[in-house]
């Protein structure tokens, strides 16, 4: 189901196809202390290995070369984008290619003498963009350069409890958003709140505190048995409308997809039954499976759901280059983060699932073919471009293909999130 505009992002990374390899274009999100998403740190690599930073002016070309091919609206889901910028970009004024109203420039302290590096970044300040400090460490005369910077970055877990207080007491004399990386726990997450930061990077809300004993509620294995019947290579139609008709939360989700442009419906559907028949068993699957998470994740981070919808996307493309079953590793991508929606473990989790053995074993994390594709999102996720490259040699997956699906999926995924 692609659209146009996702045709012309993939048609875009095809022509800048070269010798060097692909050129990797990930995101992380910067939640606020409600896990709501405030921007995206946009995590670029040029196709030239771990090594790729050793030469600043083709990063950052590399960064405006990818902005403006995918443009940084749909690369973040219309927020702002923190892209890291090299003294090269503020020097050669690449940086007036990025728009400065969903720009936030992230630049070192000690990227530049800091008499120099205050100046450009006032006469940036000047010109709309905003700030940010990253891996901030206090020196001696930082503080002009404070006064120019709307955020900070701290790595939270680089600095020891002490560090990070005694520094964000000096920084409570500037008008900057303090914003703490690498927070991985909820422990960690709750720790940068009690401190002072107000921005969160990290995957932390991936990894709620799991309740102990926790039983799957009833509707929940409702929807479990749906998944199940979702998952047969001929559903039995009366008894899937029935199941999915006795849960109305699920029934109007659906309907909602259903009649939503991500389908492309000529005339509206009523029913589930009629829903079925219009648009194919395939398509069926897919957006019943959209409206069960979306039930799924009531309660936690929508990130998580956003995400969800990426990786099962993702997954459901990528099994083609690898003779998978797309439906079934759309369910792979999608409840690889069902702990994260119904704060229970796997292990717990995995018994019940409507998968096969060999798929229950690759949401366990075990090393089979069913678990390829999603192992290199989530290195990609975490922008792990070394163990991307080796995971594709490996498993003999075209990185191009893959970056493609990547770029697909996002789209996908915001226009199902929008109608879920």
């Amino acid at each position: 189901m692609a659209t146009d505009v996702q045709s012309h992002v993939c048609a875009g990374a095809a022509e800048r196809e070269s010798a060097e390899g692909a050129r990797y274009v990930a995101r992380q999100p910067i939640l606020d202390l409600h896990s709501k998403v405030h921007a995206y740190e946009l995590l670029f690599n040029n196709g030239q290995g771990a090594n790729s930073g050793a030469d600043p002016e083709a990063a950052a070309r590399t960064v405006i070369d990818d902005t403006v091919i995918f443009g940084l609206g749909k690369m973040t889901s219309g927020l702002p984008a923190f892209v890291k910028c090299t003294p090269e970009m503020m020097t050669e004024t690449l940086v007036g290619m990025l728009p400065s109203s969903m720009t936030i420039l992230a630049v070192a302290e000690d990227a530049e003498p800091l008499r120099q590096l205050t100046a450009m970044c006032r006469t940036l300040k000047t010109a709309g963009y905003r700030l940010a400090l990253d891996k901030f460490h206090w020196s001696p005369g930082v503080e002009p350069l404070l006064e120019a910077a709307a955020y900070v970055k701290v790595d939270f877990s680089g600095i020891n409890r002490l560090e990070r207080r005694e520094l964000i007491c000096r920084l409570r004399h500037f008008p900057v958003a303090l914003v703490a990386e690498k927070v991985e726990t909820q422990e960690q997450f709750a720790q940068a709140r009690d401190e002072g930061f107000s921005l969160v990077q990290g995957y932390y809300f991936c990894r709620p505190v799991l309740l102990e004993k926790h039983k799957i509620p009833v509707n929940r294995l409702s929807q479990v048995a749906i998944l199940r019947l979702l998952n047969d290579e001929s559903m039995n139609l009366h008894k899937l409308t029935e199941l999915v008709k006795r849960d109305a939360s699920l029934t109007y989700r659906l309907l909602r997809l259903i009649n939503s442009p991500v389908c492309a419906m000529q005339q509206e559907v009523h029913s589930v039954q009629a829903a079925l028949l219009a648009v194919g068993e395939e398509t069926f699957r897919r957006m019943a499976m959209v409206a069960i998470a979306s039930d799924l994740n009531q309660g936690q981070p929508l990130e998580v759901l956003r995400m969800a919808f990426v990786r099962g996307r993702f997954c459901e493309l990528a099994a083609r280059t690898q003779n998978l079953d797309s439906s079934e590793q759309y369910l792979v991508g999608m409840l690889s983060l069902l702990p994260a929606m119904l704060r229970a473990p796997m292990i717990d989790l995995a018994p019940s699932l409507p998968l096969r053995a060999e798929v229950r074993q690759a949401l366990m994390g075990d090393r089979v073919p069913e678990r390829g594709p999603l192992t290199w999102l989530e290195r990609y996720e975490l922008g792990d471009w070394i163990a991307c490259g080796e995971f594709a040699r490996a498993l003999n997956l075209t990185e191009w293909d893959l970056l493609r699906c990547y770029q697909e999926a996002v789209l996908w995924a915001e226009a199902a999130l929008y109608f879920a």
